[in-house]
């Protein structure tokens, strides 16, 4: 299973009121566990499959299915590596708290769990954005999916900035400091010595709406909005590009575009832009 089954999924699946959806299969009373659930469905193509059978199935297409701590929220086997993102607000941006924008999840990351590491021999996997959003009412009205490496830039972009802070904080004379992998920890602030200070960074990003502006604008009159952006060089990889591009149609288009290199802007990447609307 890869990305392209994940768009037939979605085309063929409607699936709007998702906590309406997933409660009435005891599986989701929360917004955001409902996305990352329809995620699952999509890429493993369990809609209408009893619990045992969907259980059954994701241990076929899954490597890993993740926490709320660490990411990613899951891996497919041999496959792309998934971040779901719930926003409530069609223009907010991403919140991704004490982890930076990843443009691939490395296996010796800080970040990801030991089960994560150890679920299956792999060293690098490229990372898709799954970002959802789904409004007061629990609909889902808008959805997209892009790569890492196609929205934001390198690690060293984002670890030269961290270390910068960290060595920053860790110079202020006076007051001891702990081991961490957070921006800093203060120890013995007070003169009792109980009490510490953690420095933590907060890392957020612009929505891919906002990021890909310039290729695509979301069709506001219709119910749903689904865009997916695959750069040819992967798009290539895939085995079944020939199965989507069947399905095309008025709702269902598309197109060759350029888009920027997220480490350099003055250079474009050919690629898809896949949009589908209902």
């Amino acid at each position: 299973m890869n990305i392209i089954n994940a768009i037939i999924h979605i085309v063929q699946n409607p699936v709007n009121e998702l906590v309406a959806h997933y409660q009435n299969r005891n599986r989701a009373n929360l917004a955001g566990d409902a996305l990352e659930n329809y995620i699952k469905d999509v890429f493993s193509g369990t809609f209408h499959l009893s619990e045992n059978e969907r259980i059954q199935r994701h241990s076929e297409v899954f490597s890993y299915l993740g926490n709320h701590s660490n990411p990613p929220d899951m891996m497919l086997k041999n496959g792309d590596a998934i971040e779901v993102k719930k926003i409530e607000s069609p223009n907010s941006a991403l919140a991704l708290n004490s982890s930076y924008p990843k443009a691939k999840l490395l296996v010796n990351s800080n970040m990801i769990s030991t089960a994560c590491r150890n679920a299956e021999n792999w060293e690098v996997k490229d990372l898709i954005y799954a970002v959802g959003v789904v409004n007061k009412q629990n609909e889902l009205k808008h959805l997209c999916m892009v790569y890492g490496e196609d929205y934001c830039a390198d690690e060293e972009c984002y670890l030269k900035i961290k270390s910068t802070i960290k060595t920053g904080v860790e110079s202020i004379v006076g007051v001891e400091f702990a081991e961490t992998n957070e921006l800093g920890r203060v120890n013995k602030i007070d003169p009792l010595g109980v009490t510490y200070l953690r420095v933590r960074g907060m890392w957020g990003i612009e929505n891919p709406w906002a990021v890909f502006n310039y290729v695509y604008q979301r069709d506001l009159t219709k119910n749903f909005n689904f865009m997916c952006i695959i750069n040819d060089e992967k798009w290539q990889q895939f085995h079944n590009t020939d199965e989507l591009l069947k399905l095309q149609n008025d709702n269902l288009i598309i197109t060759d575009i350029k888009i920027k290199n997220p480490n350099n802007p003055a250079q474009l990447k050919n690629a898809k832009l896949i949009c589908y609307g209902r």
